[in-house]
């Protein structure tokens, strides 16, 4: 690569595009692909740069010749500056093919000498650049590298768009980037080509902030930092890592309802406009700064008389951007409100905050207002900001109350009742409820370090647990300093007794310990009167019970749903009401399932629940996608994913759904991705249950995928780790008719029906309907390959129909699917055109997909099945089913299609078909086929 100009880089990825950037600029690639011209523009510090680099030294190839430069403000009036970045060391190459007249001009303009100007040249020179670069493309493509477009010198900026107008057919790319504000891009467009494509780069998501944050270093912020970071930031990267590298060298992090330290480098953006303010505009500014929804009403009720003149000044001067609907008072960039705030000496930031918390109309803001204008300990401040944490926490604000209860703390004397501690323990079991856990961790540890109480010690160590979510292998040290604090105090002995259920559960993989845990802490609570534990125990209880297959489930269940029931548990994610709606769904009770889980998500929304609300987004994606809603499951599958990611709760579980739905209804390579991310985070942290979850999911794409030897592999694991679980129910996995018609395919027929035997023993005892139908549909199969062919069918129409009125859409497509493999294609309409319209209802593309190939590969008056085996009796069943499709006349291709294998399946076991009939070939098996018919 030939690389001009003044600005060098590396041909390498840079890795700050990758995050966030690559979906966006993938039209841009295209776009250069095609021999394309490209702009990128966005506002200051949006990454604008960055993406050019990296989009240069893509396209920047061995072969091609790259001209570059870079403005500046402080250069722009410097005439020809840019064209001398861009020409100035290749002129000399092209120097020779100009006129004599150009030539003249343009050296007079790159050297300075003879004071060339485009007034007294203009032609000639304009001529000069055109001619230059199509002189440098005769001799390979050009691409021109153009950063910071609008500091370019107007004479450069002429001249580039006089020639790139003219371009045509000339083998130059343009890549520039310009800084823009909103969507004003099209006067730039002018040093571009006709058909340069324009993009916009945007903000970054919270989940991008927080990825570019662990990129540069930033790691371990707390998800409530992360959070701040990405609204003050405005999700502008450059900022983002500003503000944390100002926390990751600032010693003291800012207290709980303070804004983020903005650093240097950020507020000289703003500062020279706040300058331009009067005092009073900018005293009044300060008070709208630390206002929640500052309004020019609010202003007026804190004492500023003046406020509609003085923000009208601060909107002159791009400050704030007024409401065009009502009085309410933005600010044109959270970080023109941060550096404000940071920039204001303490007592003035007191003032606002005093001022606002007899001003504000909400008590939550007054308390919190009165906090940060308090010095010291103040118990009448803590009571009130005690209140307004309550507050927040009825109204579904649990992160505002977990906020205001540390403000409490903080204001609390060290003999106040309740407690400074008692008042951060509430606050950290607000963080939990609202998901930030790194935060409600911190707290409990910082509250262990110096708590002598038992209670205060085992809430302590409680929050500790909660907060480590799945990896209980982690704190496995805890639970024996737990259960040494709770001494013999039954309700705090039921509070580790219930985190030992789940203990026994995750960490043990033992369905037993954790069942006898939950009802040793379900009659510890039920002493102690402590109703909350004991309601969580005993739903804990029932769900171990459902997939145990214990025939005390149902009482327990009962039990766990009797009144007097408490709010804040009926919505929890481990609560009763979750444990009815998998008892629902294993039921085969889809639409009771649905209309429960949709009730759980309404209220855990509404209370700010943020593990409950992935935790039920999931089960509403699970109900959809058992009832053949692939495209709704999918969405609900992705935005569970978002959350959980976004919150970092949940993870695992929500891999899981959402591969199981890719591969149904959306990509089969995603979902064997998401399973096998699932896989590996379960064992990392030692989840046992959520292993057998994740290889289920893997299984269950590899079938789709047509890779039925791994299939078989993830799911004879999903079998021996359920069987270690103690989980007997075959309705809580359904991977049984998975793995059954997985073994079918690799000539394992006799696995097949063991395992469908035991499945079904199982099933028939719990009334599993549904599961019993799957297991037909997949026993069917195995018939077929025994060449049982009329019972195989009735079997798969008796399925079809069962699943049908089940309401299990997706399993009656898949009935469906395989009667049409059995049946022969007749000319017109046939079962492979009624299994594609149900798997199109159910919109399960990569099935749709399947069953399009398969039709394709089908032939349309076969063999009959008697035939096409004569003489291959001593065959394994695979082993018969291929060679009979060879000997129609099949491909290996049309094979692996038609039995939903890989054709590295079909040609292993064509290896073993020659092996065993002592030929050598495909060939010797059509003659074998004929020689028979002959007869």
């Amino acid at each position: 690569m030939t690389v001009r100009g003044d600005l060098r880089e590396p041909a390498r990825r840079h890795p700050d595009l990758v995050i966030g950037r690559d979906e966006l600029l993938s039209a841009a690639r295209e776009q250069l692909a095609r021999g394309g011209s490209v702009l990128l523009h966005g506002p200051a510090g949006i990454g604008k740069s960055t993406a050019l680099r990296a989009l240069a030294s893509e396209y920047g190839t061995a072969d091609r010749t790259v001209l570059r430069c870079s403005a500046t403000e402080s250069e722009s009036h410097l005439p020809f500056l840019a064209l001398a970045d861009l020409l100035g060391l290749v002129v000399d190459e092209v120097y020779d093919k100009l006129p004599a007249a150009q030539r003249t001009a343009l050296e007079s303009a790159l050297t300075g000498r003879g004071e060339s100007t485009l007034q007294r040249d203009g032609l000639a020179l304009r001529l000069a650049v055109l001619s230059a670069l199509r002189a440098l493309a005769a001799q390979g493509p050009v691409l021109v590298v153009a950063d910071d477009l609008q500091w370019l010198d107007p004479a450069s900026a002429e001249l580039l768009g006089f020639a790139a107008r003219r371009l045509g057919d000339t083998p130059v790319q343009l890549l520039c980037a310009v800084r823009t504000e909103g969507q004003e891009y099209d006067r730039h467009l002018s040093a571009s080509p006709p058909d340069t494509l324009a993009v916009r780069l945007g903000a970054l998501s919270r989940a991008q902030v927080s990825s570019l944050l662990d990129h540069r270093g930033y790691t371990g912020l707390p998800r409530s930092t992360v959070r701040d970071i990405h609204r003050t930031s405005g999700g502008n990267p450059f900022f983002a890592l500003e503000l944390g590298r100002a926390l990751a060298e600032n010693p003291t992090p800012p207290r709980p309802g303070e804004p983020l330290p903005v650093p240097t480098s950020l507020r000289a953006l703003v500062l020279n406009r706040l300058d331009m303010l009067s005092v009073e505009a900018r005293r009044t500014l300060l008070v709208a700064s630390v206002g929640a929804r500052p309004t020019l009403a609010l202003l007026h009720a804190a004492g500023r008389e003046n406020a509609e003149a003085e923000t009208a000044q601060a909107a002159e001067l791009g400050l704030l951007a007024t409401e065009p609907e009502g009085p309410a008072v933005r600010f044109a960039h959270p970080l023109i409100s941060a550096a404000l705030y940071a920039e204001a000496p303490a007592q003035d930031r007191r003032a606002a905050h005093a001022a606002l918390s007899t001003a504000a109309s909400d008590p939550i803001e007054r308390a919190r207002h009165l906090a940060l204008a308090t010095t010291g300990t103040d118990p009448e401040a803590a009571a009130r900001l005690a209140e307004a944490a309550a507050t927040a926490r009825d109204r579904g604000a649990p992160s505002v109350a977990a906020s205001l209860g540390l403000l409490a703390a903080r204001h609390t004397p060290a003999d106040g009742e309740p407690g400074p501690d008692e008042r951060r323990l509430e606050a950290a079991e607000d963080a939990i409820t609202a998901g930030e856990v790194d935060l409600a961790r911190d707290i409990a540890r910082d509250v262990l370090t110096r708590a002598a109480e038992p209670a205060d010690r085992v809430r302590a160590w409680m929050v500790v647990i909660e907060a480590a979510g799945q990896a209980l292998g982690e704190v496995d040290t805890v639970y024996p300093q737990a259960l040494a604090d709770a001494g013999d105090d039954p309700g705090l002995l039921a509070l580790v007794h219930y985190q030992l259920a789940w203990r026994g559960l995750v960490v043990e993989g033992d369905f037993a310990i954790g069942r006898e845990e939950a009802a040793h802490a379900a009659e510890l609570a039920a002493r102690a009167g402590d109703r909350r534990t004991e309601l969580l125990a005993l739903a804990f209880q029932a769900t171990t019970e459902t997939l145990m297959g214990h025939p005390d489930a149902p009482a327990t269940i009962k039990r766990a749903l009797k009144e007097p029931q408490l709010p804040d548990v009926a919505c929890h994610h481990n609560g009763a009401g979750a444990t009815r709606y998998r008892w629902l769904i294993m039921s085969d009770q889809l639409p009771e399932a649905r209309s429960t889980v949709n009730a759980l998500l309404r209220e855990a929304r509404r209370r700010g629940m943020v593990e409950s609300e992935v935790h039920f987004v999931r089960l509403l994606a699970e109900t959809e996608l058992r009832s053949g809603h692939c495209g709704r499951a999918l969405d609900l599958a992705r935005e569970s994913m978002r959350l959980a990611r976004d919150s970092g709760i949940g993870e695992v579980p929500s891999a899981v759904l959402a591969s199981l739905t890719e591969a149904s209804g959306g990509d089969v390579e995603r979902a064997l991705t998401l399973g096998r991310e699932a896989v590996e985070l379960a064992e990392r942290a030692g989840d046992q249950m959520y292993i057998s979850r994740g290889l289920t999911a893997v299984g269950h794409a590899q079938l789709v995928a047509g890779d039925a030897e791994g299939a078989v592999r993830s799911l004879r694991r999903v079998r021996d780790l359920e069987n270690g679980l103690g989980i007997t129910d075959p309705a809580r996995g359904r991977w049984h008719g998975d793995l059954a018609e997985a073994l079918v395919r690799i000539g394992e027929t006799d696995e097949a029906q063991q395992l469908l035997d035991v499945a079904r023993e199982h099933a028939q005892r719990l009334g599993r309907e549904g599961v019993l139908a799957v297991l037909d549909r997949a026993e069917a199969l195995v018939r077929a390959a025994r060449g049982e062919h009329e019972a195989a069918v009735a079997q798969l129409r008796s399925a079809q129909d069962r699943l049908a009125k089940l309401g299990y859409g997706l399993e009656e497509a898949r009935a469906a699917f395989a009667l049409a493999s059995l049946r022969p294609r007749r000319p017109g309409p046939s079962s492979y055109d009624e299994a594609a319209r149900l798997f199109r209802r159910c919109r399960a593309l990569p099935w749709v997909r399947q069953v399009e190939a398969a039709a394709v590969a089908s032939p349309v008056e076969p063999i009959a099945p008697a035939a096409a085996s004569e003489g291959l009796e001593g065959l394994a069943a695979m082993e018969r089913q291929v060679a009979a499709l060879v000997m129609e006349g099949a491909t290996n291709r049309e094979i692996a299609a038609r039995l939903f294998i890989s054709v590295k399946t079909v040609e292993a076991t064509l290896t073993r078909v020659y092996r065993k009939l002592g030929i050598r070939s495909r060939v010797d098996i059509v003659r074998l086929a004929a020689a028979r018919r002959a007869k």
